[in-house]
């Protein structure tokens, strides 16, 4: 199984690094699949561990793919690391096992430990469509931009039917670059 999480590592200096990744889960045992290059890759490398903070504010996913990395942080409990702050629960990770590839390591890790703070109320579409809408974002450069569009245009369906505040304000932020992307296309 896949889930969207956001990964929070840390480098030797102590610097979060906050990022969107689909990790895959097996029990206790997590996968992440950096692609090289990448903040993530390194600092695991680095510190031999991670946090993965499960969100329900969808701003956290559309705002760092969109710039927007500067999201309050609280200190992990048992590994050098930082929780979101927003973060439902978390799980503390450590680094058990390496695959290498050249494109994209398979990083194993452990749950060390997992804290739920708050309940999960549940996702409405309008979340969906802003998750998979950030997924279309980071692959701006992988997909032909009519697939990209075409897709968009069906998510939005979601999002004008059920969307927030948040998620409408995520969705704002992802549209501008995909505009900035199209408009980079054509000059």
């Amino acid at each position: 199984m896949i889930q969207e999480t956001i990964v929070t590592t840390q480098n030797s200096s102590g610097v979060t690094h906050i990022a969107p990744m689909g990790i895959h889960v097996n029990g206790d045992d997590f996968i992440i699949l950096p692609f090289r290059p990448s903040m993530t890759l390194n600092n695991l490398l680095e510190s031999k561990t991670a946090v993965l903070n499960y969100c329900d504010d969808v701003r956290v996913f559309a705002g760092c793919l969109t710039g927007r990395r500067d999201w309050p942080l609280i200190p992990a409990e048992k590994i050098k690391g930082q929780v979101l702050q927003c973060a439902l629960a978390h799980t503390e990770v450590e680094l058990v096992r390496i695959e290498d590839d050249p494109a994209r390591p398979k990083l194993f890790c452990k749950a060390v430990h997992t804290v739920n703070h708050a309940p999960f109320k549940g996702f409405n579409r309008a979340q969906y469509s802003v998750l998979e809408a950030a997924i279309l974002i980071s692959r701006l450069n992988r997909l032909p931009i009519e697939k990209i569009e075409s897709e968009i245009d069906y998510l939005r369906i979601g999002l004008e039917k059920t969307g927030g505040d948040r998620e409408l304000e995520a969705w704002g932020w992802l549209m501008a670059v995909i505009e900035k992307f199209k408009a980079g296309c054509k000059a």
